[in-house]
């Protein structure tokens, strides 16, 4: 997993200038990341392989019924003309594991980062769970829709800190946007960094953090309100957005409600530089000092 995302984060020639890819051959850019595909396919074949044998012999029970026996469920009662199955399976599970993992890591520390420089907030945050909650029992799912500034809390962390800054589209047909040109085919780079903190969107201080703002608005982050678009939008948008969104929420939740999270250094700001890459990571590790709360 770490290698995967490290050389996600790489700068490669190829997908930004064409003309230059030969420079990725150079660097072993290209090398790396045949490997690492292999290797990565070698564990997902091993993984749907060991279902297989599982589902023949009789031995796979319905409590270990998991994702793949799901998939290949499907895969056994349609068909797909031109794709192989069990290639599709691994592209899932491939997608599911990348797509569900780092993703929410990231935006979780984001949010943790922003609290700790942000006291009154995390106050706030605080008292609404005693509130709401009380002090006897851990935050369960059902609690979520009770918890408005929560929620508020995790579209403003994802609308300044989106963990995919920049969403991957192509063209099906030829079209105009912005008065350009488009040819069908090219591969198009949404800025959802941009988006988030534009000016002309969020008229009040856009790029401050102020969870409030949210508390009054009905944006929705599933794609239906441009302005805020972390998971994408259309038909393409994220497939897990519903279950990272309950996750990140729940965590967050309990976190704040069981513990209390200082910063190693009580007088220092938790620095916030971000790194390039694919997903938006903090350069600088956060390190926390917790004590249970409860």
């Amino acid at each position: 997993m770490d290698e995967i995302i490290r050389l996600m984060r790489v700068f490669s020639f190829s997908d930004m200038i064409p003309s230059l890819s030969w420079l990725d051959n150079l660097r072993g850019l290209v090398r790396d990341m045949k490997n690492c595909a292999s290797e990565v396919d070698s564990i997902m074949a091993s993984w749907v392989e060991e279902h297989q044998v599982k589902r023949i012999s009789g031995t796979n029970s319905e409590l270990e019924h998991d994702f793949i026996d799901v998939c290949l469920d499907i895969m056994e009662h349609s068909s797909l003309p031109g794709d192989d199955p069990i290639l599709v399976i691994k592209s899932l599970c491939l997608d599911v594991i990348l797509g569900g993992s780092d993703t929410s890591r990231v935006t979780l520390t984001w949010a943790m980062s922003l609290l700790l420089n942000h006291p009154r907030v995390l106050k706030k945050a605080k008292e609404e769970l005693d509130t709401k909650v009380g002090k006897n029992r851990q935050v369960n799912d059902s609690d979520i829709p009770n918890l408005p500034y929560l929620q508020a809390i995790i579209k403003e962390t994802m609308r300044l800190y989106p963990a995919g800054p920049l969403i991957a589209r192509r063209t099906m047909e030829d079209c105009e946007v912005g008065g350009y040109h488009v040819p069908a085919g090219t591969q198009l780079l949404v800025n959802v960094w941009k988006l988030h903190r534009d000016g002309n969107v969020y008229k009040d201080d856009p790029l401050e953090y102020r969870p409030e703002r949210f508390l009054t608005s009905n944006v929705d982050i599933r794609g239906q309100h441009y302005e805020l678009i972390p998971f994408g939008a259309g038909r393409r948008i994220c497939p897990g957005v519903s279950f990272a969104y309950q996750l990140i929420h729940l965590v967050l939740a309990r976190l704040l409600h069981e513990f209390e999270i200082t910063n190693v250094d009580p007088e220092a700001k938790v620095d916030m530089a971000e790194c390039g890459g694919l997903v938006c990571c903090k350069i600088m590790p956060l390190e926390v000092l917790i004590q249970p709360r409860l």
